[in-house]
């Protein structure tokens, strides 16, 4: 799926549940609404925070990535293929497939983190590249880790890369 996909998905969605769409889209130029309350893809700092799960370590269960098999697929090269979200354990707050099975598409631009300490920073500027998180089912495990990043190209497609949508809080 497309990172383009992916939006008009949220988007898709948002409408089906009687919300107000995140995104606004103008051809290939995309611009969030964030005061919506639809469906949208999480931002590069949400998707860690979610995958920590509180955590700090390189994993959220640990620093050593003999558990690994039990809450994600990895290591099976292209022969393999995404699996059912849910077959392996989630993570401390009960998010499934985090690490391994399929990259997920985050909002954001691809970018150099800012030198100085963050809290929910805000997108980078704009390169050609988003931010996929959380690795698939044929990388290596320090490819799964928590802080782990990725970049690819909005408008490509490939089997390995899916999304995870989110909202925002209902308060």
């Amino acid at each position: 799926v497309t990172w383009f996909d992916a939006i008009k998905f949220c988007n898709r969605l948002s409408e089906e549940a009687g919300l107000t769409s995140c995104y606004e889209i103008e051809e290939d130029q995309v611009r969030w609404n964030r005061p919506s309350d639809g469906y949208r893809l999480p931002t590069e700092a949400e998707w860690e925070y979610a995958c920590r799960a509180g955590t700090t370590t390189r994993w959220f269960f640990g620093d050593e990535p003999d558990q690994l098999g039990e809450y994600a697929w990895y290591g099976e090269g292209f022969s393999g293929s995404p699996h059912p979200v849910g077959e392996k354990r989630p993570n401390p707050w009960g998010l499934h497939d985090m690490a391994g099975n399929v990259w997920e598409w985050c909002w954001d631009w691809f970018g150099e983190y800012p030198k100085d300490p963050q809290t929910d920073p805000d997108d980078p500027p704009a390169s050609d590249r988003r931010v996929l998180r959380g690795g698939a089912f044929d990388v290596v495990p320090r490819r799964l880790r928590s802080a782990f990043r990725f970049r690819f190209r909005p408008e490509l497609r490939f089997r390995l890369v899916g999304f995870r949508v989110v909202r925002g809080s209902r308060r």
